[in-house]
């Protein structure tokens, strides 16, 4: 055992290690998909300590302490940071093949220089040297993305959001990175939760004109996607925790939404005819206005209801579902398609072990004149560690291109968490890597480098027209 953090990490094979180190490693990021705060991307504050960049809003971390018995004081509670670092610190060591004990030897090392592990014996050292780094080097939220060679930024903002930020740091010549919005209507498609209706005002009031039906709803929308896409942003984030395709008639629709609106009670059949007529409807705007979209599909939200009563939502209770099937979503695209109005979109199944079959749902409903139009996209959530990485590239890669992907995102509402990229850049090359070595593919060099620079990058700046 050497102790230290080796630079040939997921690198298995020689050939993949080349790859790698030649042409994956040193690739600009487009982090597609997250949940940062623009405000804190334009106030740009200095980070506090080590505790602070691990573990505020790290709910991967805040998870995995409950499980080892942590008091919530030292996860969500009012202990400082530096209390939440020892404790973490104290069980970082026991998390052995855990994607988190990766993380944090990658983000020490890509941010601090330092190679060695946390454990007990070093843990208030580390702490010290992280502290004094943060202050030398005036450690802030650009300075993390910029120090990891991020181009490209998207965050995750509702339909009513005024995106007051986003304007600001475009017009500041010191931002580096570029920030753009995803369009999440999710509250929208929610007509059974208790705000619905106050909902529908708020955003009748950003839209500027009253929302009074399923209709009006839609224009409403539509107008804040304009709006949206004003700011450079062609990405939507459609949050689809369960879906059952269920048929419609437009005035079922109507009378649905009324109903909501009045807060009346709602049938599961309703609901799922209201969902089903609200993504068609939106992936018809999103098609004619020049959206990717992008539907993540199968969350268990707020399982244990308890916690999030008394912590919140998004807070480490969240879970894997597999009721939501491949052929529901499949009518919905089908249904589209028949309108002649599929936008590109992106898959992003929580539940891994079915990778396959949505892999295969893709590339059933891809056309010619769009290359990937409809793809499988990076393993999401609680599949976006090595295994998981691999077990969609061996099992998907039979099914639909491996060299088409748009690469990968973070997902992630910590500024440090772009050595994903690189997690799964080491993994792709290994891989490909494997298929060399085992003469599996045997085109040349210059094709593989190809293929490793459309992945990483390429692809997804033509995919989502990032220019």
């Amino acid at each position: 055992m050497s102790g230290t953090f080796s630079e040939e990490l997921f690198l298995t094979n020689k050939t993949g290690s080349s790859l790698y180190h030649t042409y994956a490693e040193h690739m600009p990021i487009i982090d597609y998909h997250c949940h940062l705060q623009p405000q804190e991307m334009y106030e740009n504050q200095e980070f506090e300590d080590l505790g602070e960049m691990w573990l505020r809003g790290d709910h991967y971390k805040w998870r995995a302490m409950r499980c080892f018995g942590i008091d919530e004081k030292y996860i969500t509670g009012d202990s400082s940071y530096y209390e939440k670092y020892m404790a973490f610190a104290s069980v970082l060591p026991r998390m052995i093949g855990n994607p988190i004990y990766i993380w944090c030897a990658l983000e020490l090392k890509r941010y601090f220089d330092i190679d060695e592990p946390v454990t007990a014996a070093n843990a208030q050292e580390i702490y010290d040297r992280t502290k004094a780094l943060i202050r030398e080097k005036h450690m802030t939220r650009r300075w993390c993305m910029e120090h990891s060679n991020v181009e490209l930024v998207s965050t995750t903002e509702d339909p009513t959001d005024n995106l007051e930020y986003h304007k600001k740091m475009q017009q500041d010549p010191s931002m580096k990175t570029r920030v753009i919005s995803a369009f999440r209507p999710d509250r929208a498609m929610f007509l059974e939760e208790a705000d619905f209706a106050d909902y529908m005002k708020l955003l009748g009031e950003s839209a500027g004109m009253e929302v009074g039906s399923f209709a009006r709803m839609l224009d409403a929308l539509e107008a804040r996607l304009v709006f949206f896409r004003q700011i450079g942003t062609t990405v939507s984030d459609d949050g689809v925790p369960y879906f059952k395709w269920e048929d419609y008639s437009l005035p079922e629709i109507e009378a649905i939404w009324k109903k909501a609106f009045s807060g009346g009670p709602l049938t599961e059949k309703e609901c799922d005819q209201y969902r089903s007529a609200f993504l068609f409807e939106m992936g018809r705007r999103y098609c004619r206005n020049g959206f990717v979209m992008q539907l993540h599909i199968g969350t268990y939200l707020n399982a244990n209801t308890a916690k999030v009563a008394a912590i919140g939502k998004s807070t480490g209770f969240d879970c894997t579902d597999n009721r939501s099937s491949v052929y529901s979503v499949g009518q919905l695209l089908d249904a589209l398609t028949r309108a002649g109005e599929l936008p590109k979109t992106i898959l992003y199944p929580l539940d891994g072990t079915k990778c396959e079959n949505w892999a295969v749902l893709a590339a059933g409903f891809c056309e010619g004149g769009v290359k990937a139009k409809v793809q499988l996209g990076a393993p999401w959530w609680f599949n976006d560690q090595a295994y998981g990485l691999q077990r969609q590239f061996e099992a998907c890669a039979n099914l639909y291109p491996v060299s088409l992907s748009v690469g990968m995102l973070t997902d992630s509402r910590s500024f440090i968490s772009y050595p994903r990229h690189e997690l799964y850049r080491r993994v792709l090359c290994d891989y490909l890597g494997r298929l060399v070595e085992r003469g599996e593919y045997f085109g040349r060099e210059e094709d593989l480098k190809g293929i490793i620079e459309d992945v990483c990058y390429n692809n997804v700046k033509e995919f989502f027209g990032f220019i």
